[in-house]
């Protein structure tokens, strides 16, 4: 990834997408928040503005986002993503994508893994976008810590993917959050472990009050 690239958030507007953006530009990296809505996206992005330089966070509609930018998150919640990315898949051939997209559900105030057809989030992208490559990771960090600029991510970030230069592009960027270890997860067919995984942890964060994460073991790197 070059010095001049930008990275863009598709539904980018949420905790995890700005909690990224934030992070990102914290290192130096241009942003651009996309949202269907470009005065959704300046709202959201006026909230972190005041904690990052000046020009390093710009705001779009979720189409010029995936004109412009590359690598391209998609941080949309899962019952958008089938749409919204059939809408933009042309403009997104010969990407990197980034799926941060997690299959969740609620009942009762309690998180579900939603079954998904393809197998998991992640492929369902991959099937819709074939004409780009994808990567999926950061399914498991909390975005409260994100959106703290002085929060250590005590967190690993399993990455997985299909194409070897998606995959490191995606390990770089996550080796930018502070804290944070980047993991080779292997395949995109792995992507469903860390997705179910999110429910697990956010029952576990309601039940301790907490932002727990993930911690890898027995490898060193």
């Amino acid at each position: 990834m070059s010095s001049e690239s930008l990275v863009g958030f598709i539904g980018g507007t949420g905790p995890e997408g700005l909690g990224l953006g934030l992070r990102f530009a914290l290192n130096g990296i241009k942003v651009v928040i996309g949202s269907r809505s470009v005065k959704k996206a300046e709202l959201a992005v006026s909230k972190i503005q005041s904690k990052i330089p000046d020009g390093y966070i710009s705001v779009g509609l979720n189409k010029e986002v995936a004109e412009k930018c590359d690598p391209v998150f998609i941080a949309v919640p899962y019952q958008a993503q089938k749409s919204t990315l059939e809408e933009l898949k042309d403009s997104l051939v010969n990407k990197n994508v980034i799926s941060v997209v997690a299959p969740l559900e609620f009942e009762n105030g309690v998180a579900i893994s939603k079954e998904v057809p393809a197998g998991s989030a992640a492929l369902e992208a991959a099937q819709i976008l074939d004409k780009s490559t994808v990567a999926s990771g950061f399914h498991n960090i909390s975005a409260r810590d994100l959106l703290d600029p002085d929060a250590l991510i005590d967190s690993d970030v399993i990455v997985f993917s299909d194409n070897d230069e998606c995959k490191s592009i995606t390990m770089e960027l996550a080796k930018l959050l502070r804290g944070a270890r980047a993991i080779d997860g292997g395949g995109l067919v792995n992507s469903r472990y860390t997705e179910d995984l999110t429910a697990l942890l956010l029952n576990i964060n309601k039940t301790y009050k907490a932002h727990s994460a993930i911690r890898i073991t027995g490898i060193k790197i």
